[in-house]
C-alpha cells in the first residue's frame, strides 16, 4: 500500500511540474519500473546513477519528459533507441519512471 501511494503522490508531482500536459498514474510508473529493471539498469542502476558506459546520471539530469522520450526512442551515444523494441507507452512509461529517479537522486 505504501509503495502505491509514493507511485500516486510522484504521479501527481510529474503532472504537476509540467509532465507534457498528460497525467501520469501509479501502474504506469509500475510498468516503467518493470521496463526499466528488464533493459536499462545494466547501465544505468537501479537508482538510475551506475554511469556505466557513459550512461547519464539521472540525479544530475535536467531533462523534461518529452526529451527522454526522444532518448529513450531514438538512443544516445551508445545506448540502444528501443523505437521498434518497445512501443510508444512503454517507452513513456519508463521515461516517467526515470523521472521518479532523478527526484529520488537529488534528495
Amino acid at each position: 500500500m505504501k509503495k502505491l501511494f509514493a507511485f500516486a503522490l510522484i504521479a501527481m508531482f510529474v503532472y504537476a511540474c509540467g509532465g507534457g500536459g498528460s497525467q501520469v498514474t501509479a501502474g504506469q510508473l509500475e510498468a516503467g519500473k518493470k521496463t526499466f529493471d528488464k533493459l536499462c539498469v545494466a547501465c544505468h542502476g537501479p537508482t538510475g546513477d551506475m554511469n556505466l558506459n557513459g550512461a547519464k546520471k539521472f540525479s544530475e539530469s535536467t531533462l523534461g519528459i518529452e526529451e527522454r522520450i526522444a532518448v529513450i526512442t531514438n538512443g544516445r551515444n551508445m545506448m540502444t533507441p528501443y523505437k521498434g523494441i518497445l512501443n510508444e507507452q512503454e517507452i513513456k512509461d519508463v521515461a516517467a519512471y526515470t523521472i521518479e529517479l532523478t527526484e529520488a537522486g537529488k534528495k
